[in-house]
């Protein structure tokens, strides 16, 4: 039997990380600094909540809603199953054909044209209504992509972030997926607990089962 071996799914973050077009780049700016004389490097970042891998908040899209500090870790932690999908403008409710998805309960989407971290595209791929509607009412705990959201860019009303939330499905997006073969696996991906936040960064890894 070999041994569990961790898959690191994040993207990078950098000044050099491509953002939701009008976003926050990062920076980062060094408030103490060990060659001009401290005693140890302590730096300052500024970052969108969505910047690289993250998991929304219901907050992001629902007026009153929970914030990262109050969401639920349980959706984030566990057992999951790694999806490969064909469509390259969308994920299609084909795409869940056979699979049990009260049973897998963690699916993430490995889409056929995944970004590179400092690639933005328009035409990112997205998850349709029908797949959303599947997912949540399949009994889904957590819903993952490794492009930039759930609901298409043009989209103003949000429908695929709004019928998952209905059904308490986490929402991660921006997934680093070209590593990993199609299969289950233990995703541990933990948002931080900021009081406010409609959103939070998180170390994305998959550990591979026994």
């Amino acid at each position: 039997m070999s041994e569990p071996r961790l898959i690191d799914i994040s993207r990078v973050i950098s000044e050099t990380t491509a953002v939701w077009p009008g976003d926050t780049t990062f920076s980062r700016r060094a408030v103490m600094a060990m060659k001009a004389g401290c005693s140890c490097d302590v730096n300052t970042f500024t970052l969108s909540a969505h910047t690289g891998t993250h998991a929304d908040a219901p907050r992001h899209f629902l007026e009153g809603g929970l914030d990262s500090a109050a969401t639920s870790l349980a959706p984030y932690i566990g057992r999951c199953l790694v999806v490969q999908t064909h469509d390259p403008r969308m994920v299609r409710a084909e795409d869940l054909a056979g699979i049990d998805i009260s049973a897998e309960e963690r699916i993430l989407f490995r889409t056929p044209r995944p970004l590179r971290d400092d690639e933005w595209r328009d035409d990112f791929a997205f998850l349709s209504v029908e797949a959303a509607r599947r997912l949540a009412e399949g009994g889904a705990r957590l819903v993952g992509l490794d492009t930039p959201s759930v609901d298409p860019m043009t989209s103003k009303t949000l429908d695929a972030h709004k019928l998952l939330a209905a059904s308490g499905v986490a929402i991660l997006e921006s997934l680093n997926l070209e590593p990993v073969a199609p299969g289950r696996y233990e995703l541990i991906a933990l948002p931080l607990r900021i009081a406010g936040a409609d959103a939070s960064p998180v170390r994305a890894i998959l550990r591979t089962l026994p």
